[in-house]
């Protein structure tokens, strides 16, 4: 069934018109990343007009064929019509997922950082088991992904971990996978085959481009290098090429160990910083117009998104969308498209409810 789509034809028609405007400006050029930007937005915006008005017009033959098949049962009419219909609605769910990436950095790269919660190592092997899941999902859809730091837990899993996700609309597939995930399961690390459940947090943030401008003053930086302890020959650990930046002003810290070279992982480090910065100050921004509205809004990284039960049932459900899978495994090993496509659409509902 085609679902009605949420924005007007005129109401783009004048975004398209105050972007076209910018384009016009003298300077327009000046800040070439602007102008990518603003080209990109109204290049957009242009194709979803043009896609609206070619769905509209297929509506409309359908319906004057609908209209003839109501004074005339003609087979043929009706088998074309019936297949207008099949491929419009095709087209159209393809075009309404488009519409989920309106964000203003759903079209970047994403960073994702995971660490334990509640549960000691249990909680530790878990933080594991979702870095993989996510790897996996990446090999699934065909991103590029890289770990750019680690630190292994003392008896199993990962204290904490960075991954950067590189490919069309990263940010945009996984901004909901944001929050806790809870693990219930028989722990393989409890010797009485005890059911335990545990915790471990996921934060996303987008990478951010050259449109994005965050000041970063040298002077609140602290940078140290250290030797390596990931992958890639035995180099790595006789140079100190890793390196950890600390931002005094917010304590934010910072690492990556990726690379062979310090200055390339210092670049990590810097994009990585900016991340977090950008991310602070939109939760800031978001604390203060709740205030102002009067919305009681939970805004933080710590709430509970979705459960994963492997005892004494098998049950993967996102407490947003409420959509849930019983294979656990396949939801392990990546396949995790569903609950990320069910909460785009959750959440472009809840976005525009009014």
């Amino acid at each position: 069934m085609i679902c009605k789509a949420v924005f007007d034809i005129p109401q783009l028609e004048q975004q398209k018109e105050e972007l076209s405007q910018k384009t016009e400006d003298p300077s327009f050029w000046k800040n070439p990343a602007l102008a990518k930007d603003v080209n990109r937005k109204l290049a957009d915006i242009s194709n979803k007009i043009d896609s609206m008005n070619r769905y509209l017009k297929t509506l409309e033959s359908i319906k004057e064929s609908l209209d003839f098949l109501k004074l005339e049962n003609d087979p043929d009419i009706f088998a074309d019509a019936d297949d207008s219909l099949q491929k419009l609605n095709n087209e159209f769910d393809a075009f309404q997922k488009n519409l989920f990436y309106s964000g203003p950095y759903d079209a970047n790269n994403a960073i994702l950082e995971f660490h334990p919660g509640a549960g000691g190592t249990e909680a530790h092997d878990w933080a594991a088991m979702l870095l993989r899941m996510y790897e996996r999902y990446c090999e699934e859809v065909g991103y590029q992904y890289k770990l750019v730091d680690m630190l292994e837990g003392e008896e199993a899993g990962i204290s904490s971990a960075t991954l950067m996700i590189i490919g069309k609309n990263a940010y945009g597939n996984l901004r909901g996978e944001n929050g806790v995930h809870r693990l219930v399961r028989i722990s393989p690390f409890d010797s009485g085959g005890a059911r335990h459940t545990s915790f471990a947090s996921v934060s996303v943030m987008p990478e951010m481009d050259d449109n994005i401008n965050i000041q970063i003053n040298p002077a609140d930086l602290q940078i140290d290098t250290f030797h390596s302890s990931g992958a890639g020959g035995q180099n790595v650990n006789k140079t100190e090429s890793a390196v950890r930046v600390t931002h005094k002003p917010t304590g934010i810290v910072v690492s990556c160990q990726i690379e062979r070279d310090q200055l390339a992982n210092k670049e990590y480090c810097m994009e990585m910083l900016k991340a977090k910065l950008f991310q602070l100050e939109e939760k800031k921004r978001q604390e203060e117009r709740d205030k102002i509205s009067g919305v009681k809004k939970d805004i933080s990284f710590s709430s509970q998104i979705r459960s994963y039960v492997f005892c004494p049932y098998t049950l993967v459900k996102d407490n947003r969308s409420e959509y849930s899978e019983s294979n656990v495994q396949a939801v392990m090993d990546g396949q995790i498209t569903g609950f990320i496509d069910s909460y785009l659409k959750w959440d472009f509902k809840q976005t525009h409810k009014n």
